[in-house]
């Protein structure tokens, strides 16, 4: 039996508690044609036991050769042995050839899957489909659902802290310039040192860390730190389209990964601005009139056609100022027709639909 449905409805956390409550056993996919990523979870009787995602993998060798757990050449013979035939697992051979213990094991797979899932639990805006049924070889790792989510509530708390510092993932990092009494003395780990070495005035935080294959909250904090002694600024990227996909995140939403928006003076300002730049955005149908700023009620802009597919159906919500509606159809545009003639316009529409919900919740505080 498959569960499916846009994570506007029902988000990656309710997800989670539904497959924890009924014990379930199977295999959930999030994708999300907005941040062009997927991600999968394994649920084995309602706790996860796998975890893995396209834009940052965190594969298991990579993660042991980082913590300087085994060598190159450990993981080299390990993956010869697979070529040759070898059906167990990466981390099943490095513990049967003495390059690790069980233990050491145990603990680098929890933080792989744990990064994947404190990810995905970012994520408002995409599909999830959930497919009951086994789920490949039996793990050595079996995470509690409960205990992820009070961690990832955490982890956006500690978002929210970092916030006025760390604005955002599209964020990209610069050296500042030397002071004249040589600036502050430094006294990091090995892995800010790792981060520093990456900062090069063109990558954002994002990018960091996907070339790391360090989750974006390791990332950030080590940058925040930086940020903090003077020694590392931000910048954000210019033009309308700059890395969008790295602040479209709805609630619960670290504040970090909200736009930037300039300064407005009341809702209706807002109200104005943001529709404008829906309009401006999102593909007009030539059969629908384009969106446009307006003080008249939603109720008296007339009936627009009836919409014929779901592209339409987002302009009709749209007029009756159904934005998560809008979204919704939009997001199912995509979904279902990846490549749309229209794909990067809808996208667009949909980045210009959170800058609104961003505006709406920072004026009205919800």
């Amino acid at each position: 039996m498959a569960i499916e449905g846009p994570l506007r409805e029902l988000g990656v956390t309710d997800v989670f508690q539904l497959l924890d409550l009924s014990r379930k056993t199977g295999t959930l996919a999030v994708t999300s044609e907005l941040r062009d990523n997927a991600g999968m979870v394994q649920f084995e009787r309602g706790k996860v036991v796998g975890a893995t995602i396209r834009s940052n993998p965190h594969r298991i060798g990579e993660l042991l050769l980082r913590a300087g757990k085994v060598s190159e050449a450990q993981i080299q013979k390990a993956r010869t042995m697979q070529g040759e035939g070898d059906g167990r697992r990466l981390g099943e051979i490095l513990v049967a050839m003495g390059a690790i213990n069980a233990k050491e094991l145990e603990r680098q797979m929890r933080m792989q899957i744990e990064a994947v899932v404190f990810e995905l639990l970012s994520w408002g805006e995409g599909f999830f489909r959930f497919e009951e049924g086994p789920v490949g070889p039996s793990s050595t790792v079996e995470i509690g659902t409960e205990s992820l989510l009070m961690e990832g509530a955490r982890r956006i708390d500690e978002w929210s802290r970092i916030a006025d510092r760390v604005p955002s993932l599209a964020a990209i990092p610069v050296f500042a310039e030397a002071s004249v009494d040589g600036g502050p003395q430094l006294d990091l780990l090995p892995s800010e040192w790792e981060v520093m070495t990456r900062i090069d005035g063109a990558h954002d935080l994002r990018s960091i860390a996907a070339e790391l294959g360090r989750s974006d909250f390791e990332v950030a904090k080590v940058v925040y730190g930086l940020v903090s002694t003077g020694v590392v600024e931000l910048r954000m990227p210019t033009g309308a389209g700059a890395n969008e996909r790295a602040s479209v995140v709805r609630v619960p939403t670290p504040i970090m990964a909200m736009p930037i928006v300039t300064p407005i003076s009341s809702p209706a300002e807002a109200l104005d601005r943001a529709a404008a730049a829906v309009a401006a955005a999102a593909p007009t149908p030539a059969a629908m009139p384009a969106v446009t700023p307006s003080a008249t009620p939603a109720h008296a802009l007339g009936a627009p056609p009836e919409p014929t597919d779901d592209l339409d159906r987002g302009f009709y919500l749209l007029r009756r100022g159904d934005f998560e509606g809008a979204a919704v159809a939009w997001e199912r545009v995509l979904h279902t027709e990846p490549h749309h003639e229209h794909a990067e316009e809808i996208r667009a529409g949909l980045a210009a639909a959170a800058r609104l919900r961003a505006m709406l919740e920072t004026w009205y505080g919800n």
